[in-house]
């Protein structure tokens, strides 16, 4: 019996404290865990308990305002030479993800310019708060614009394809690449979802299928390996994912296994849309081959939930990450706008825009 649709958070600041929904137990198990330093934020930044380009900068926004705490407690008038280790902290770790800097950034112009009326905490909070209700706002214009785009080009197929998990797991709420498709499903434009497995972290069959059903959206999970076999029987029109870093000609970084999806898509006339807010473009980054791609431990790979599933002695190569280059992407999808063929020139038209707002 298909679930109830409800709204999924995933990232909470209730009674002084940051809390976040523990994506490595679901769907077996809601499991909420609570912050109360910078080094608990990190490990769990680290070691995916949230995972997500914008998610990851939200909760790093918080941790900022827990590690602002904590020094004004124990270092008094030095706090803030103390916090830049926690700064520093959260930005090491995860390396991918430029929504993690952006909004470490973004909590620094706070510290910049603290009105010394006024608690400093309380600043901080309310920037953290200010990018977490953003990212949600931009979530669902992102949801719209692509929905439009997707009734511009007259589906073929009713089905689409989406790769790791992009919605509000992901982010503040309602998704970026899964806001687009839950936009979608409310107009009627699309029947089914195809959900990619996601190997090695499996966030399309635990987390992805998870959100849909909470929706009441037809999905069917599929092995990484299935998505030519659907486009060969043309059951597909697009193929829609989110992005962890976007460099400045338009190469997106993404889930690794997003370039083959890029590749078959263009090989079978899907379309290949991909859904993220400004925040992820890195300006100074001029193609996608200096985008820096974290590599993890190979037990990911080796293994699942503890249990070998490969010779002893095997190795293995576990990038998280891969690039999709511009020329294999149809459209970008902003809260800005839409970028179709996206290319220097226009990243830099929607960036200069964005700056002037």
């Amino acid at each position: 019996m298909m679930a109830s649709a409800r709204t999924v958070n995933a990232i909470e600041w209730r009674d002084d404290t940051l809390w976040l929904l523990d994506q490595r137990a679901l769907p077996l198990e809601e499991l909420w865990i609570s912050h109360p330093d910078t080094e608990a934020v990190v490990n769990s930044i680290r070691d995916m308990v949230v995972r997500g380009a914008p998610a990851i900068g939200i909760t790093a926004a918080y941790g900022v305002v827990i590690a602002a705490r904590n020094r004004l407690e124990q270092s008094g008038d030095n706090w803030m030479r103390a916090l830049s280790e926690d700064f520093e902290a959260l930005a090491q770790s995860r390396p991918t993800a430029v929504n993690l800097f952006w909004a470490l950034g973004q909590m620094q112009k706070i510290l910049s310019k603290l009105n010394q009326e006024e608690d400093p905490v309380v600043q901080l909070l309310r920037e953290a708060k200010r990018i977490h209700e953003a990212d949600l706002a931009a979530n669902h214009t992102m949801g719209n614009l692509g929905a439009s785009l997707i009734a511009h080009y007259k589906m073929p197929a009713p089905g689409v394809i989406t790769h790791c998990n992009t919605g509000s797991l992901a982010t503040g709420g309602y998704g970026t690449a899964l806001g687009v498709i839950r936009s979608a499903w409310q107009q009627k434009l699309i029947e089914r979802v195809f959900a990619d497995e996601t190997r090695p972290w499996w966030q399309g069959s635990r987390l992805t299928a998870w959100e849909l059903m909470q929706d009441g959206i037809p999905v069917t999970l599929t092995a990484d390996s299935v998505a030519a076999t659907l486009m060969q029987q043309g059951r597909v029109s697009w193929v829609i994912v989110g992005a962890d870093r976007i460099a400045a000609n338009g190469d997106v970084a993404n889930k690794i296994g997003t370039y083959n999806l890029a590749v078959l898509a263009k090989h079978h006339g899907v379309r290949f849309m991909v859904v993220a807010p400004t925040s992820t473009f890195d300006l100074s980054i001029s193609s996608g081959v200096d985008i820096p791609i974290e590599e993890r431990d190979g037990h990911e790979v080796l293994e699942v939930k503890g249990v070998r599933m490969a010779p002893e002695n095997a190795q293995a190569y576990n990038p998280v990450f891969d690039v999709t280059p511009a020329q294999l992407i149809d459209a970008i999808v902003t809260e800005k706008g839409v970028m179709e063929k996206p290319s220097a020139d226009s990243v830099a038209s929607l960036m200069a825009d964005r700056q002037l707002h």
